[in-house]
This record gives C-alpha cells, sequence and structure tokens, in this order.
C-alpha cells in the first residue's frame, strides 16, 4: 500500500467535506430504471445536498427536496430548469468530473491562503506515468495559477507542505472523501486551510496520461490546484474550474477569462502587472470614539459586524477578530445593507431598502432579491432598520423607527396587533435602532457608537457599553 501522509489537525475541514446522505423524497427519472433513479439521488446527494451545520463543525443535509435539488443543477449547467432528470440532465450527470460540490463549500473559511509563497509535496505517483512526467505535469498546473497571480509554489519531498498532492483508491487514507472507481469522480480537493486544507487526491483508479487518451493530468491538477487556492466552481464551460472534464490540448493556456478574475480577485495579478484587484475602501477606524454599525447578524457561532464594505467576524469565545470584504463572502449582495439575521434554518436574509436577499451556504437561493411586502409588511414601510431572530421562541423581530414588528417563523407569517412601540416592550430601547443581535440570552442594540444589553426575561436594559467593545479595544 502506498503511503499516505494526509493530515488531521482541523476536525472541522474533515467534516465540512464529509459526503453528505439525503432523506429527501425521491423523484424518478422519465425513463423508470433503477440505475437512473440511483445516479439522480447520488448525483444530488454529493454535488447538492450540503449545508452548514450551526455547530460549525462541518455540513449538513439540507432540508431541500430532490426537484429543489435538481432544479440547481439544472440552472448551474444551463439547462431548461424542470425539476425532473430528463435526457440532457441524465447526460451531464454520468460525464466525467471533480469531486467537490458545485454549492456551498468554498470561500466560506478564507477567501484564499494568507500568504503567497506556498510549498507541496507529491507525496506518492501513479504508475500510468513515469515519475518525471507526473511531476512535470504538477509543475505546469501550478505554473498556470502562478502566471497570473503572485503565487510562489514550491516542492518539498518531506515533511507537511501547504498542499499535500496524492493517488488514492475508493476510501484513501483518513481522508474523508472517497472516491467510486473508473470513470465518475476523477479527483477532489480542499480549500485553503489547516488540516487537509489545501490539499488534492487523484483517483488511481482513472488512466492518467499526458496527451488525450483516458485523463489528462495536467488539465485535472489545474482545476483542482484551483479549488486549494480557495476558487469554487464556475457554471461557465470555457472556465478550467467547471466541473465536468473537457480535454484541451496542454499546448494551450486553458484558463478563461473567468477563471483570471475569480483567481486575481483573491490574490490579485502578477507583479510584472498593473494590479487589478478590486480597491480595498478606506478601513473604518475599528477602535475609534465614533465607530457605528450598518447591520449585524449571528453565523452560527460567530457574529459578523457590517459597515459599508466591510465585515468583522468575532467569536465571542475567542479573543480574534477577522476583517474582510462583504464581497470576499456574499458576491452578488448589493452594498450597503441595513439590516441582517439568521434565521431559525441557519439562512441569513440582508435587508437593503425595500428588497430582502437570502443566503444559504453562502449563496443566494434562487427566486431573490423579494420584496419585504412578501414577509407580511404593509406598503407603506419601505425600510427595515434592524431585525434579530429570537432561537428560543423561532420569533423574529424587526425594529423600524421607532415601532416594531413580530414575525412567527415556523408559520412564516407576520403576527396580528403590530407594530408596536419598541420602548413599551423594550424599555430603555428609545432610540433608532441600527442593529441588534442575539447572544446567549441577551440581546445587544446598536445606535451609532453606543450599544445596550438587554435582558429579554427581566425587560430591562443591563448596561450600556461602546459599539466596539467587542474588538478588543
Amino acid at each position: 500500500m502506498r503511503e499516505r501522509i494526509l493530515r488531521m489537525k482541523d476536525l472541522s475541514l474533515l467534516l465540512l467535506t464529509c459526503a453528505a446522505l439525503s432523506n429527501t423524497l425521491p423523484i424518478y427519472p422519465e425513463k423508470d430504471s433503477k440505475e437512473d433513479v440511483k445516479l439522480v439521488q447520488d448525483y444530488l446527494n454529493r454535488f447538492y445536498a450540503v449545508e452548514p451545520d450551526p455547530n460549525q463543525l462541518g455540513w449538513k443535509i439540507n432540508a431541500e427536496s430532490t426537484a429543489e435539488k435538481l432544479k440547481k443543477m439544472q440552472e448551474f449547467f444551463g439547462l431548461k430548469v424542470t425539476g425532473k432528470p430528463d435526457t440532457e440532465t441524465l447526460e451531464i450527470m454520468k460525464k466525467p468530473r471533480c469531486g467537490v460540490p458545485d454549492v456551498g463549500l468554498y470561500g466560506v473559511t478564507l477567501p484564499g491562503w494568507k500568504k503567497t509563497k506556498l510549498t507541496y509535496r507529491i507525496v506518492n505517483h501513479t504508475p500510468d506515468m513515469s515519475k518525471e512526467d507526473v511531476d512535470k505535469a504538477i509543475q505546469k498546473a501550478f505554473k498556470l495559477w502562478s502566471t497570473v497571480t503572485p503565487l510562489i509554489f514550491t516542492r518539498i519531498h518531506e515533511g507537511i507542505a501547504d498542499i499535500m498532492i496524492a493517488f488514492g483508491t475508493k476510501a484513501h487514507g483518513r481522508c474523508p472523501r472517497y472516491f467510486d472507481g473508473p470513470l465518475g469522480i476523477l479527483a477532489h480537493a480542499f480549500p485553503p486551510g489547516n488540516g487537509f486544507g489545501g490539499d488534492v487526491h487523484f483517483d488511481e483508479d482513472e488512466d492518467w496520461t499526458t496527451g488525450s487518451a483516458g485523463f489528462n493530468l495536467f488539465l485535472v491538477a489545474a482545476h483542482e490546484f484551483g479549488h486549494a487556492l480557495g476558487l469554487s466552481h464556475s457554471n461557465d464551460q470555457r472556465a478550467l474550474m467547471f466541473p465536468n472534464y473537457a480535454y484541451i490540448s496542454p499546448s494551450e493556456f486553458p484558463l478563461s477569462p473567468d477563471d483570471i478574475s475569480g483567481i486575481q480577485s483573491i490574490y490579485g495579478s502578477p507583479p510584472s502587472a498593473p494590479d487589478k484587484r478590486p480597491a480595498i475602501p478606506t478601513l473604518p477606524e475599528t477602535c475609534g470614539s465614533q465607530m457605528s454599525f450598518d447591520a449585524i447578524t449571528t453565523l452560527r457561532r460567530e457574529v459578523i459586524f457590517l459597515k459599508d464594505r466591510h465585515l468583522w467576524r468575532v467569536y465571542p469565545d475567542n479573543s480574534e477578530v477577522e476583517r474582510e470584504l462583504i464581497s470576499t463572502f456574499w458576491p452578488t449582495l448589493p452594498p450597503g445593507t441595513e439590516a441582517a439575521y439568521e434565521n431559525t434554518k441557519d439562512q441569513i436574509l440582508f435587508f437593503k431598502g425595500n428588497k430582502f436577499w437570502v443566503i444559504s451556504g453562502y449563496q443566494v437561493l434562487l427566486g431573490y432579491p423579494k420584496n419585504i411586502n412578501t414577509l407580511g409588511f404593509p406598503k407603506g414601510v419601505k425600510k427595515i432598520d434592524a431585525a434579530v431572530c429570537d432561537k428560543q421562541t423561532g420569533k423574529t423581530v424587526f425594529f423600524t423607527g421607532d415601532k416594531y414588528w413580530r414575525f412567527d417563523e415556523n408559520s412564516q407569517s407576520m403576527e396580528k396587533g403590530y407594530p408596536r412601540r419598541t420602548v413599551d416592550d423594550f424599555p430603555g430601547i428609545s432610540q433608532k435602532i441600527d442593529a441588534v443581535f442575539q447572544q446567549k440570552g441577551l440581546f445587544y442594540f446598536f445606535h451609532g457608537s453606543k450599544q445596550w444589553e438587554f435582558d429579554p426575561t427581566a425587560k430591562k436594559v443591563i448596561r450600556e457599553i461602546k459599539s466596539n467593545s467587542w474588538f478588543n479595544c
């Protein structure tokens, strides 16, 4: 058995990529064959059935029906969106492809490596090719990405590298993913980070080659290295990061404008070229006396503070605070979020003006944005100032001006008897609310540079503190 040096430093990354088993209702292909039924379920379970786990220990099965998952898959591949496994859909499902899911995994923990000098190690070699040809294919695949970024890749021959490369079959080593034999899944990779982060595994049951016969190792490696650097799958069929395998001559440059734009949005242009990264706006003075926020939401165990184009990730039980651009996490959201909250389904709702977006697994759900009137607000309500979901009661409170509404997350309906005056039910909260979130049973109301810690059981303000107190200022 070949040597396998696969790391297990970070349990969350291991669980993040575990294969999901769907409990959704089956939907049968037009040609009612057992093979096609199994193909549909296996494909959707593997590539469209995961979402973040509320305990931050990885990913769990989402609650979408098989038809909903099929619609996502069909939309991703540019097929007719029917929610039914028609012939064209089945043909796509049968094509060899990357083992990374098409939704919800990458750009979550980190948008990319926090350094530009990365190491890689080839743990073992496939017997399909000479060691020299394998080494050249891997080196050439890395060069593809270093050509358009400031990244520098250095090979090491022992120890733990940032990117560990190995060939294996079926269940291999401690890897939480498995391969499925010839054809089907060709390889998989893990996003940047500790533990398995950045590692790339190739299915040894495939026929690896330097040409057009079998599967070209250079092309597959280049695709997987894109994942190891933080890229997700692209729905542009011309892109190297498109999930299905397609052969092009290795003498050609396989990166598309979509690939280059994606990788440069993370790392920027190479030093010899003008830096085309989006300009990072002036950073607000985090510990300044006038620090305020546009919106605040929880994200499982984190608290996310939003202001202008920035967000801060705060772990209440940890002193670490991380700052990123909002577009790094949610590139399709418009700037200037005015309210945000996490609901009981571990989804985040973002509000701006009279529109709202729903994010699940870091992707905007189909059909959004929608008008806030669809939540039950009267037409006179033009915007939401702040919102918070009480996870203990399943009720979401929306604040507008000096009033508030209450929404039942279970029945998805606005409760009767609202709006009510905020100060009547939240004594001491007389200011217009900029943002609010719940932590350990308490509510934290924000206005300008101040925040109030409120006990909903005692119905009183416990203390008044600075808005930036969560930033170790």
